[in-house]
């Protein structure tokens, strides 16, 4: 439902702009409300609410209603209870976290195109200077992207990783430079502010998203790779960000080959001789 929105929103009507943007801010709303009460959220008519669902492709709102729940069931298996002071609970097993956690990497691996990760391997070798780019909670992603793929080429920085500094980063990209932006969950409007600038340095970006921010992936981006990150529902998971980041640099090192193992062995060297001396 949200990537179906997300795909058709720049087509819409405003007043069925209105109602999108009530759904994406809360998908389940859904499952929980009626076409009716949809309508008075979006302060839209109930005509506007059913021509909205038809231009999605659906043949009415009990559709709409059938696709949510199975869409839950699928990438939400986690639920959480509340207890008699208010406070959630999340009462699930170990297992059923291993569960979920494999389940969004089978996925998410399942539909990578090898082909796309290999132009990104290529882009990222042929690039002059390689950014990094995660903006509030992502900025960590940004941080670990950096220290990996410093072992393995030059010229890696991370975007804003000394705070203040986001104007200077930004000045100093150039053509064929590769911007690899990690943006999982809700991002500030500074991602489009930021992406918008990048365009016109002409780098290539590569965002490593989940369908919630699809939408703006395909708008900015050269190549996009796709994670599926369900979760708790409180509680955000990363392993499915960190493992691909990883199987990137695997495949960048698959593409350089000796370059790549070259200077990690040279980086150890000098730990060493820091060591020795220290």
């Amino acid at each position: 439902m949200s990537l179906r929105i997300q795909e058709r929103i720049s087509r819409l009507t405003r007043s069925e702009q209105k109602l999108a943007k009530v759904i994406l801010a809360s998908p389940t709303i859904i499952e929980t409300h009626s076409a009716t009460e949809l309508a008075a959220l979006a302060n839209v008519s109930k005509a506007t609410t059913a021509r909205f669902f038809r231009a999605l492709g659906y043949a009415d709102f009990e559709e709409v209603k059938v696709q949510a729940r199975e869409e839950r069931d699928r990438t939400q298996p986690y639920s959480y209870s509340v207890s008699p002071n208010g406070n959630p609970v999340l009462g699930r097993k170990i297992s059923e976290h291993l569960e979920l956690e494999l389940v969004n990497l089978n996925r998410t691996f399942e539909e990578m195109d090898p082909d796309a990760l290999r132009q990104a391997s290529r882009m990222i070798a042929d690039a002059p200077r390689v950014w990094f780019l995660g903006l509030d909670s992502n900025i960590w992603f940004a941080r670990y992207a950096r220290a990996v793929f410093l072992r393995l080429r030059h010229n890696v920085n991370a975007v804003n990783v000394s705070e203040g500094t986001l104007a200077e980063d930004l000045a100093m990209m150039g053509p064929r430079d590769v911007l690899i932006v990690m943006a999982q969950g809700p991002q500030s409007k500074d991602l489009n502010l930021i992406l918008s600038h990048a365009r016109t340095t002409r780098v290539n970006i590569i965002m490593i998203t989940d369908h919630t921010n699809l939408a703006q992936a395909k708008r900015f981006a050269d190549m996009v790779l796709r994670c599926h990150i369900a979760n708790y529902g409180l509680i955000e998971t990363h392993t499915t960000m960190v493992s691909l980041l990883r199987l990137l640099a695997v495949s960048y090192v698959g593409h350089v080959g000796e370059a790549a193992v070259r200077r990690a062995g040279l980086i150890d060297d000098i730990n060493e001789e820091l060591e020795r001396f220290g």
